[in-house]
């Protein structure tokens, strides 16, 4: 495993990193100790760094899984709190229910505009404060918009950035992947910290595992890249990868047969653009959401293309 600094900060992560939303109860709801295995598994081929969030409900899947590898990884979380309030809230919810005095990276969730960063900005000062008091070691933004990349590369006090980059540009809210990664750039240019996100585009890009993953890894400016894994299997299959070596034939056939599904977040609108989208007739709108019919669903994700509130993924 590769690891690499991050930015100007004075962390070393893996240039994999395990994206935690894909265990937790918004995805695949793992429980605590399966959850655990599998980032444990993670943790002891090499990985040291973990992306969360409050949002995720993972913190407990982390905590047993440094108790169980006896391995401390550098932790990045984030939070929608926008009040000094409800961001001393957060952070002291990650140290509590991760048991840990620090947390190394803390962010701002999802910014979507330069106006959301300056709502938000009670937050991001009380966790600079706390970066000053030394809980935290780095402040950043996560963000899936172009717009929030070009004014935090500008902005001194954040040290990491959590864009998303994948080679469709699946996600993305306002521009396309190469507008993106001329943003990511400028901010890495600038001694930002870069760990991307959705380099699969959220199992969109599944079909297109290697020439996905490649993309990605060949960008020059991007330190550290989080990827979802929700088994064993996939933990060994993406090391692999990362460590440029052969996916054992085990994993692969394990892999292969495992049923894939259309997953639908909580947070869709019910905007229907993906039932117009779907020429499978698989998905329809009731109750206000979108809903998939999988004995239709042919898994070629076209509808996510048209998702707005990227909610669609497939898992």
């Amino acid at each position: 495993m590769d690891y690499i600094k991050l930015g100007k900060t004075e962390l070393t992560v893996s240039r994999l990193c395990f994206g935690g939303l894909i265990i937790g109860p918004l995805q695949a709801n793992l429980s605590v100790a399966d959850g655990a295995k599998v980032i444990a598994k993670a943790f002891e081929m090499g990985v040291n760094f973990i992306d969360t969030a409050e949002l995720y409900g993972t913190y407990p899947h982390i905590k047993e899984a440094i108790k169980i590898s006896k391995i401390k990884p550098i932790i990045a979380s984030k939070s929608y709190a926008y009040s000094r309030e409800g961001a001393e809230e957060s952070l002291e919810k990650a140290r509590r229910e991760l048991d840990l005095d620090v947390i190394e990276i803390f962010m701002l969730h999802e910014q979507e505009s330069r106006l959301t960063l300056r709502g938000h900005r009670d937050a991001l000062d009380y966790y600079l404060n706390q970066k000053e008091k030394g809980k935290i070691k780095a402040v950043g933004v996560s963000t899936h918009n172009i717009e929030v990349v070009e004014a935090v590369a500008g902005m001194p006090e954040i040290d990491v950035i959590h864009p998303i980059v994948n080679k469709r540009g699946i996600g993305i809210g306002d521009g396309t992947i190469e507008e993106m990664l001329s943003s990511v750039k400028k901010a890495y240019d600038a001694g930002k910290g870069i760990y991307s996100m959705k380099p699969l585009g959220g199992g969109n890009l599944l079909n297109n595992y290697s020439s996905s993953m490649d993309y990605v890894l060949r960008i020059p400016f991007i330190h550290s890249i989080a990827l979802g894994m929700q088994s064993i299997e996939e933990v060994i299959m993406n090391v692999s990868l990362f460590n440029n070596e052969d996916t054992p034939e085990e994993i692969k056939k394990a892999l292969e047969s495992k049923k894939r599904t259309l997953h639908i977040d909580y947070w869709c609108d019910g905007c229907g653009k993906c039932v117009e989208r779907c020429k499978q007739k698989a998905l329809t709108l009731r109750e206000g959401k979108a809903q998939v019919d999988m004995e239709r669903c042919v898994l070629c994700s076209y509808c996510s293309s048209v998702c707005h509130e990227f909610a669609i993924k497939v898992k």
